[in-house]
């Protein structure tokens, strides 16, 4: 029979006595063996020498029971998530460098080795090891900017020519770069487990949402399908699927893409790139870039006992963040909700030393009523600095 110290494994998971229980369990055994009435309480040393004991045994449940929930992705944590997820053929993306997409001019038939563009700012930015300009005199790449980091690049700021090369006249980027990002969070790494799932999927939309997922550099991504016979609210062709993605090498997405969708099913959008498919032939793949959306707040908030300025930098950041957050297009409800930003705005350390009297956000269209609504190929961005806070 198990000690009643020990963790239990049943059809319904681990459980395991509290500490409390624990040094409980300990006192009854003590009195059972030296008598009833021995004094075990915190000021004794026959009490503070049960709670060492009973610290490391509680200690070493919450070991074991760690080690039980690092087995399945819904609840490892860390090294153990990182390799649960290789059951699914992925892994923890690394930390990356901001990428933008750049529209490469000049010559028909110019090769263009290890070259690299500059931003307004002397960052720079490489292309792939070799960039070959096709017919039309132009071709879009995906350049990863060489400081590792959110370096931010607005459109057409990527301008300049760095790798002189004969040949190549110009360069622009048409779309804001994605901002490079941290290593990957266990939160992130646990919704991307689950879309990687569908990989093997039998339905091809499923397979190809999971193929873009699992692009290097692929941060926020948002599948359309539109299988009727006319266009769409969103402007989506008939029988066309539309996929938005951010971050990733434009090749790499859309060779994706070709690998995983139908045959004869179009692609939408405003990313243009010609892959080989698997028997190589060229096919035309086309796609999205989010365009982003700045959205501000405005917070007012009531100053109480222990209040202090950082905590008013934490609720900043907190609203900032879950802009940041939310799904291109704004997910299924379409909008940066004001109640879930109320939500974290209420939630920040020390919450219980102010009042939250007032919060709103703004979009380009103006003031929300109460939320901001987002295009379907549009992503809300927020800085800590654009949510203004008055202390009263």
């Amino acid at each position: 029979m198990a000690s009643p110290t020990a963790p239990t494994i049943s059809a319904t998971g681990i459980t395991a006595p509290t500490y409390a229980q624990v040094l409980d369990y300990l006192k009854t055994t003590y009195r059972s063996i030296y008598g009833a009435d021995t004094y075990l309480e915190s000021d004794s040393q026959d009490g503070q020498f049960l709670g060492v004991i009973a610290l490391a045994i509680s200690d070493a449940n919450a070991s074991v029971i760690a080690a039980y929930n690092s087995f399945s992705p819904n609840t490892g944590q860390g090294a153990g998530l990182s390799s649960n997820v290789k059951i699914n053929g992925i892994g923890r993306a690394v930390s990356t460098s901001s990428q933008a997409d750049l529209t490469i001019i000049g010559q028909a038939g110019t090769v263009i080795t290890q070259g690299v563009a500059l931003d307004g700012n002397n960052n720079k930015w490489a292309l792939p090891a070799t960039v070959t300009i096709p017919p039309s005199g132009q071709v879009i790449v995906t350049a990863t900017c060489s400081v590792s980091g959110a370096v931010s690049a607005g459109v057409g700021q990527i301008n300049k020519i760095s790798t002189m090369t004969r040949g190549w006249q110009r360069v622009s980027n048409a779309s804001p770069a994605s901002p490079g990002a941290p290593v990957e969070t266990d939160a992130a790494l646990r919704v991307r487990q689950k879309t990687s799932t569908a990989l093997p999927s039998r339905t091809v939309l499923e397979g190809t949402t999971g193929a873009v997922a699992n692009v290097p550099g692929v941060t926020r991504y948002v599948t359309y399908d539109n299988d009727t016979n006319s266009t769409d609210a969103n402007g989506i062709p008939a029988h066309t699927m539309a996929i938005v993605v951010e971050g990733g090498d434009v090749e790499a997405i859309a060779s994706a893409i070709a690998a995983k969708k139908g045959p004869g099913g179009g692609t939408y959008g405003t990313t243009v790139a010609t892959v080989p498919t698997v028997y190589g032939m060229p096919i035309t793949i086309r796609f999205f870039r989010p365009i982003y959306r700045p959205v501000t707040a405005a917070v007012s908030i009531k100053a109480l006992s222990g209040y202090v300025t950082a905590t008013g930098v934490s609720l900043q950041q907190a609203v900032s963040d879950y802009v940041n957050q939310v799904a291109i297009g704004g997910g299924l409800s379409g909008t940066v909700e004001w109640a879930d930003a109320l939500t974290v705005a209420n939630s920040v350390p020390n919450s219980s030393t102010f009042k939250l009297t007032a919060l709103t956000l703004s979009g380009p269209s103006g003031a929300g009523t109460p939320d901001v609504p987002l295009a379907f190929n549009q992503a809300a961005s927020c800085t800590p600095t654009s949510v203004v806070l008055t202390v009263t």
